[in-house]
């Protein structure tokens, strides 16, 4: 008979990764699908034009925004949740937003945030009731105590913070670009590549690294916001 000791993953390891595929599943009612941070108004301009130029723009993002703000606060986020430390989840809570550069990206993460909160009290999470005020203020807040309570390892959660973002992001560029198909599952899969090391760097950053600032970003979101047609919100 085949040895499968070495093989088989524990039951509570697996569970994790299912409750894992679950929080980042882009199926999950908080409206993700609805945002396009940017992109429809860059692809407007002619910043975007392919799937080369939306790889890019996305690859940036990823290594010079997640990577230095919004993993490193989700993992903080992570460890106020666990140690029960409501302000430590506001004040991270609040840095989060205001780095969030225009009124389209602050509304984004709070909208998406009372979206969770209330998803959260529907799967029944222990303490989902007494946070809410709290979480619905932020949709990375949500994820980050969902993780917790999940017993979701913090660095399997920021990649999974990251995937969901990317993946987003990558459909809204198919519709937009427009891309095909094929080209949108290439791009996702070399950005994904690339999310393992932002993990990595954010995780071994210090409160005082953590920051971001994306002057192309904050130009095509804050000119999103007044275009005159678009299929997002803002």
């Amino acid at each position: 008979m085949m040895d499968t000791s070495t093989t088989d993953t524990a039951p509570g390891v697996q569970t994790a990764l299912l409750r894992l595929m679950h929080l980042v599943s882009p199926s999950l009612p908080v409206g993700g699908f609805t945002y396009s941070q940017g992109l429809e108004w860059a692809v407007e301009s002619g910043w975007l034009g392919d799937a080369k130029d939306t790889e890019r723009w996305l690859t940036g993002e990823l290594k010079a925004t997640l990577a230095y703000l919004d993993l490193p606060v989700a993992a903080r986020m992570m460890a106020a949740v666990a140690a029960d430390d409501r302000d430590g989840l506001a004040h991270w809570t609040h840095l989060l937003l205001a780095a969030r550069e225009t009124s389209e990206l602050r509304a984004e993460e709070r909208q998406r945030g009372r979206a969770m909160a209330d998803l959260l009290r529907a799967w029944d999470l222990p303490g989902s009731a007494d946070w809410r005020d709290l979480l619905a203020q932020s949709q990375t807040a949500g994820i980050a105590f969902a993780a917790v309570r999940w017993q979701i390892p913090v660095a399997d959660a920021l990649g999974g913070l990251a995937f969901a973002w990317a993946e987003n992001l990558v459909l809204a560029a198919v519709k937009l670009v427009p891309l095909g198909q094929s080209d949108g599952q290439r791009v996702l899969m070399r950005i994904a590549a690339e999310i393992p090391a932002a993990v990595d760097l954010a995780r071994g950053l210090g409160d005082d690294g953590i920051g971001a600032s994306s002057p192309a970003l904050a130009i095509a979101s804050a000119c999103h916001e007044r275009q005159y047609t678009r299929l997002f919100r803002s």
